[in-house]
């Protein structure tokens, strides 16, 4: 899949269709929050290996049970189409 940059119209468009999902910092960012700190990790290992299948790498941020990601496409410079794709599969996990 090829990588295009969004512009700020088409973001605004794309999350809106992402529950929970805001920009903080020129990137996409969301909390998600489990019962436990073995429930965050195996979600963070799912979102391990959907990203690995598309070779786009979140930032993946734990503390006990919370998981904090942020999405952005290093090779443009901001939030990419990747991000959006990779956001929705997280979403349905």
């Amino acid at each position: 899949m090829t990588k295009q940059k969004l512009t700020d119209k088409e973001i605004t468009t794309a999350i809106a269709k992402l529950p929970e999902w805001k920009v903080v910092d020129g990137k996409l960012n969301r909390a998600f929050k489990f019962d436990s700190f073995v429930a965050a990790f195996a979600f963070m290992t799912k979102v391990a290996f959907a990203a690995d299948k598309m070779d786009h790498h979140p930032e993946l941020f734990n503390v006990y049970n919370r998981v904090v990601i942020d999405l952005a496409t290093h090779d443009v410079d901001g939030i990419s189409n990747l991000d959006i794709d990779l956001a929705q599969k997280i979403n349905d996990l």
